[in-house]
């Protein structure tokens, strides 16, 4: 088997920075947008945090008939990240990295609504999955806390959702994500003001019953006499915390990193907000305005947590998915060598995963893999511009495009689509998955048209260029091992830009093979790509023994 490691990732270029970077990190959560400017220290590697921006725009209050972002919420939200850019401007951030979770990614005007941030503010908002929101909460809280390998178990209660996940300090044992948050329960569930005991009861149980599969999930991954520590993290957590110790310490602590509040204080505290009307809420010291209306609702989330957990405190920790974001971004801009160095190759980790699930043929995906680098490689610069991050989307999908026969042969382009796409494929954004589905899907038959609902889905022209291109240069590489025995050993590529001409030089692997299928096959498919790229293609079986070994 080839080296599929080497083959999809040893090109793959990181330089080495050495001065500080400053990079801002947005969360466009359910309830709040959040924004986190930091300067990158390289050397240590580290960072520390200039500001942190926050606006209650609560995109969770959606259309109760179609479940559509309102015109008016999608608005302030706008406005309120054009003063989000205006402030990372001023302390001069590289470059903004935004990432949108459940609010918008359930929405069915969601992908919409980021068109419209892009075309208007010049703003690429990437959606994540639960999975992967969880996966860079898990990132975040690690950079902020010692965890000396021992288990500890992190919640994290949003607007929309609520994450868990086990993890040690080395790869997360566990992540999930519930549809449980504070403005979507409070939404759907309280309707009474203070609320009633038949609607608590109702509320009680329901958040159980969805947390239970999630609890089950984390609990199987704790090994025989670990004690894992609950960490918790973000608003609902800090504002319980904060009243917590308002009301013990009668002062605003000057932090509450690593304060903990036992189960029998927050039990206390879930039957006094019960009782209470919103105005009430809001007048208990600490309480943001805001952050009343839902706190209830967030309460009990964290409260049945612990009880299905079996644990007996929660401390706080000051750091989430914002800071996940700048972590994932140091790893994937090779600026991260200590603790963390594991996490950098997730993306390969979870397409191999996929693998194995789907029962892929890798012998021959890692030879399509090769061949399509290797095309990818020898073009660039000439035919197109892609570079190392359309590189890593277009090796999964090599890796993958066949993936669609663990379903049935017929069509199983179309099956690799929907699998890859529907698939938890960590350390990818949806839009990245998006495209790695699409071009798996076009890797044979009909090239990419508009009227086809998944190359729609592909709201950028720049996405739908990368797929039109990069999926005819897949499509030669599939052609190249048609017989998925490994026929050719090595292929050069020449082009020719005065008179418009590819020359493919194709090496057999033996002697005596003259390859008559792949070369069939390379003459089949060659026309979408010739097409593409405005170009002729000319292949040539070459002697076995003038191979380059």
């Amino acid at each position: 088997m080839l080296n599929l490691v080497s083959a999809g990732w040893e090109s793959v270029k990181t330089q080495p920075i050495q001065q500080h970077r400053i990079i801002a990190a947005i969360d466009l959560g359910t309830n709040s947008l959040h924004m986190v400017v930091v300067k990158i220290d390289p050397t240590l590697p580290a960072f520390s945090i200039f500001t942190r921006e926050k606006e209650t725009v609560r995109l969770g209050d959606r259309d109760l008939t179609t479940g559509d972002l309102k015109p008016e919420v999608m608005a302030r939200a706008i406005a309120c990240l054009k003063r989000f850019q205006a402030v990372a401007k001023t302390f001069n951030a590289e470059t903004i990295i935004a990432v949108a979770t459940s609010a918008v990614r359930e929405a069915p005007n969601g992908k919409d609504f980021l068109h419209r941030i892009d075309s208007e503010l010049g703003l690429s908002v990437d959606l994540i999955s639960g999975q992967e929101e969880a996966r860079r909460i898990y990132l975040g809280v690690l950079s902020g806390m010692e965890f000396n390998n021992q288990p500890h178990i992190i919640i994290d209660i949003g607007g929309g959702s609520t994450e868990i996940i086990l993890g040690d300090s080395e790869e997360p044992r566990t992540l999930t994500s519930t549809k449980v948050g504070a403005v979507r329960l409070t939404g759907e569930f309280i309707t009474t003001d203070p609320i009633s005991n038949s609607e608590l009861q109702y509320l009680q149980a329901y958040v159980r019953g969805m947390l239970e599969r999630s609890v089950e999930d984390v609990l199987a991954n704790i090994q025989f006499g670990e004690s894992p520590r609950l960490v918790g993290t973000s608003g609902t957590i800090e504002t319980l915390a904060l009243i917590d110790a308002r009301e013990k310490l009668s002062m605003m602590p000057s932090t509450l990193n690593g304060y903990q509040l036992n189960l029998q204080d927050l039990q206390g505290w879930v039957n006094r907000l019960a009782k209470m009307t919103n105005v009430e809420r809001t007048a208990i010291p600490g309480m943001p305005e805001k952050r009343s209306e839902v706190i209830l609702a967030g309460a009990i989330v964290l409260l049945e947590a612990m009880i299905l957990l079996g644990v007996d405190a929660v401390t706080l920790c000051g750091r989430a998915l914002r800071e996940g974001v700048i972590v994932d971004w140091m790893l994937t801009h090779g600026l991260i060598e200590d603790r963390l160095r594991y996490q950098s190759s997730i993306r390969q980790r979870s397409v191999l995963k996929q693998v194995s699930k789907y029962h892929i043929n890798i012998d021959h995906s890692d030879r399509v893999a090769v061949f399509t680098l290797s095309l990818f490689d020898q073009t660039q610069g000439t035919l197109h511009h892609w570079g190392d991050d359309e590189r890593q989307l277009l090796w999964a999908a090599a890796i993958l495009h066949n993936c669609g026969h663990h379903i049935g042969h017929s069509s199983h382009h179309k099956h690799s689509y929907y699998l890859i796409r529907n698939c938890e494929l960590l350390g990818y954004t949806e839009t990245e998955i998006e495209i790695i589905a699409n071009l798996a899907r076009y890797h044979r038959k009909s090239p990419p048209k508009k009227k086809h609902e998944n190359f729609r889905n592909l709201l950028s022209k720049n996405h739908r260029q990368i797929v039109c291109q990069l999926s005819a240069i897949l499509r030669l590489a599939v052609a190249l091992d048609r017989r998925q025995i490994g026929a050719i050993s090595e292929v050069k590529c020449r082009y020719y830009p005065d008179v418009h001409e590819v020359y493919l030089s194709i090496f057999p692997s033996h002697p005596d093979d003259d390859c008559s299928l792949e070369m069939w096959s390379l003459d089949y498919k060659k026309d979408v790509f010739e097409a593409e790229f405005g170009v002729r293609l000319i292949a040539t079986l070459e002697s076995a023994k003038v191979a380059i070994s």
